[in-house]
């Protein structure tokens, strides 16, 4: 990977997710698990916030009528009859931890499901500043995570999963994606890995 052409997207660090009272942390059954992804993701951030790489959160926020989830099922459902990231509450924004890297960080508005492509200007963004390389973090690894890389997979761009920077709702459920099903469309390696490719080839 080449720092200049490779983009890190960021999927669903929000309050609702990471924060100690976030409506949907306990999505994640593993004790701890979103605790771990978060600091591993920090930690990726910084180790790479002074290489040229392109660093894009995209978060999900949905109007108070949710009306983009008419027909929800699932966790989608869930959303909705939780009142999680809802436009204007302290769960939809970003956390405070993002924040603190100011405008290194690009943030890509309009998610309103799983794909942050979907709705979004984030492909766009992408090839504006010559994206080739793609590398996904964030929540659920078997939603929205996937559902993104495919995204950028059959945009054209290579894709690669930080395992340990996602988070599935069981451990099981992510060592099966990690194990069986993005190794279909993409690479999976850990931050670290990411970090010291990166560095190494950046300009």
């Amino acid at each position: 990977m080449n720092s200049n052409t490779t983009a890190v997207i960021l999927v669903g660090y929000q309050n609702d997710y990471f924060a100690p009272n976030g409506i949907l942390r306990g999505v994640v059954e593993e004790p701890n698990r979103v605790d771990t992804v978060l600091a591993n993701s920090l930690a990726f951030i910084r180790a790479i916030s002074a290489s040229p790489v392109t660093i894009i959160a995209t978060p999900i926020v949905l109007e108070p009528d949710y009306r983009a989830l008419a027909n929800s099922v699932g966790i989608l459902d869930k959303i909705k009859a939780s009142g999680a990231f809802k436009f204007g509450t302290s769960g939809a924004d970003n956390i405070p931890e993002l924040v603190t890297f100011g405008d290194r960080i690009t943030y890509v508005t309009g998610k309103v499901g799983f794909n942050a492509f979907s709705n979004t200007t984030l492909d766009r963004v992408l090839r504006e500043r010559g994206i080739k390389d793609v590398l996904v973090a964030g929540m659920v690894t078997s939603l929205c995570i996937d559902s993104t890389g495919r995204a950028a997979y059959e945009r054209g761009y290579s894709v690669k999963i930080l395992s340990d920077c996602t988070s599935a709702r069981t451990r099981a459920e992510q060592e099966f994606y990690c194990g069986n099903i993005f190794p279909l469309y993409g690479a999976v390696l850990d931050s670290p890995q990411a970090a010291e490719q990166l560095l190494a080839n950046a300009a």
